[in-house]
C-alpha cells in the first residue's frame, strides 16, 4: 500500500512510518489501518489495526468530533486529544485528508509533554525522528539533569566542606574535645537564653613531671587518656573544653545541684589518680578542680563566672590538690572546700 501525498509524489508506508513514527492512517470508515512504530509502543499489550480512531481518542479540539464526517471536516486545523484508557496521554496532531482514498493521514506529538510521557513509556531518542524537537527537548532534559547532579554533588561537598570546617573550627586538635572558641559560643549561647548550668574546671597536678621525665609524648597521651576520661563522666548535652596546656573546662546544662556535681567531681578526682600507662611507664597525676554554678549569680557574666572558678580551682591546689571547690555554696561532702 502506497500514500499519495501529491498527485507527484508517493511515499511507501516504511518510508512514512519513518518521518511520522508517532503517525497513523485512518480508512474511510474511521478504522485505523496503519500506525506508526512509536504510537503503537504506546499500547504494547493492544493492536490498534482495526480499532476505530475515535474509539481509542477522545478529541477536546475541535469539540463535538464524533464520527468520521466530523474528522475530515476538522482536516488541516490543529487537534488536541487524549487516550480514552490509562495512562490517559494528552496529545496534539494534525489531520490532513488523503485524495482518492477517503481517509486521513494524522500525525500526532506529545507537545510539552513530551519528558512526562518519555518516562511513561520508556521511550528514547531512537523513538522519534531526528527533525523532531522532541530529541532536542530530551537531549536539554538530560544535559540539566547531569548538571543538576553535577551541582547538587557539588553543593553537597562544599557543604560536608563546610561542616568539617566549622567542626575543625571549634575543635582542640589533640584531644578532639571542644576548644575556647567552642566555650566562647555556649557559654554565650545560655547567657542569652538565661538557661541554668555549672562550670567545672580542671587543673591537673604532677603534669610537668610526667613531661620533664617521659617527654612530651608522654604528656600528649596522658591529655589524650584525661580527656576521654571527662567525656565518659559527662553526658552527651554537657560540652567538655580542653583550655590549653592541661585545663579543662566542663559546661553542665541545666545541672546545677551541688550535691550532683560533688559526686561528679570525686569520680573525676578518684579516675585521675589511678596511673596512666605510657607503655611500660606509669604517669602518677591528680586533679585539681573549681565549681560555680549560674544560680550563684543574679546576673550571669560568662567571664565573672570564668574567673570564679578559676579561683576556685586554685583554692584546691593550695589546699593540698586532688580536691575540689566550690565557688560561693557551702561545702556538701567532706574534702570540699568553699571560696567566698
Amino acid at each position: 500500500m502506497t500514500v499519495h501525498i501529491t498527485p507527484k509524489i508517493t511515499l511507501s508506508l516504511p518510508s512514512l512510518a519513518a518521518l511520522m513514527p508517532m503517525g497513523l492512517v485512518v480508512g474511510p470508515t474511521g478504522h485505523i489501518v496503519q500506525i506508526g512504530p512509536t504510537l503503537a509502543k504506546l499500547r504494547p499489550e493492544r493492536d490498534l489495526l482495526g480499532q476505530r480512531f475515535l474509539e481509542l481518542f477522545e478529541l477536546k479540539r475541535p469539540r463535538h468530533v464524533v464520527n468520521m464526517g466530523h474528522l475530515k471536516a476538522a482536516a488541516g486545523a490543529p487537534l488536541s486529544l487524549r487516550f480514552r484508557d490509562n495512562p490517559r496521554s494528552e496529545l496534539k496532531g494534525l489531520a490532513v485528508a488523503l485524495e482518492g482514498e477517503g481517509g486521513l493521514l494524522v500525525n500526532l506529538s506529545f507537545g510539552i509533554a513530551a519528558v512526562e510521557a518519555v518516562g511513561t513509556y520508556q521511550l528514547s531518542s531512537s523513538d522519534f525522528p531526528a527533525t523532531d524537537l522532541t530529541v532536542e527537548m530530551l537531549y536539554l532534559v538530560e544535559a540539566n539533569a547531569a548538571v543538576h547532579a553535577v551541582s547538587q554533588d557539588l553543593l553537597s561537598r562544599l557543604d560536608s566542606a563546610k561542616v568539617a570546617a566549622q567542626e575543625q573550627a571549634f575543635t582542640d586538635t589533640l584531644t578532639g574535645l571542644r576548644n575556647r572558641r567552642a566555650m566562647d559560643m555556649v557559654l554565650g549561647r545560655y547567657a542569652r537564653r538565661r538557661d541554668s548550668f555549672a562550670l567545672m574546671h580542671l587543673d591537673l597536678d604532677h603534669f610537668k613531671a610526667v613531661n620533664d621525665t617521659l617527654g612530651h609524648a608522654a604528656g600528649d597521651h596522658v591529655l589524650q587518656e584525661v580527656a576521654k576520661i571527662l567525656v565518659e563522666e559527662t553526658r552527651a548535652e554537657d560540652t567538655v573544653v580542653r583550655l590549653g596546656g592541661d585545663e579543662f573546662l566542663m559546661i553542665f546544662h541545666n545541672l546545677t545541684r551541688p550535691d550532683q556535681l560533688t559526686r561528679i567531681a570525686e569520680r573525676l578526682l578518684e579516675r585521675l589518680e589511678a596511673p596512666i600507662m605510657f607503655g611500660t611507664d606509669p604517669c602518677a597525676i591528680s586533679g585539681s578542680i573549681g565549681i560555680t554554678t549560674s544560680d550563684t549569680y543574679t546576673d550571669i557574666d560568662a567571664d565573672k563566672m570564668l574567673h570564679d572558678v578559676d579561683m576556685a580551682l586554685y583554692a584546691s591546689k593550695h589546699a593540698g590538690r586532688a580536691q575540689h571547690t566550690f565557688v560561693g555554696e557551702p561545702a556538701t561532702s567532706e574534702g570540699h572546700d568553699t571560696v567566698h
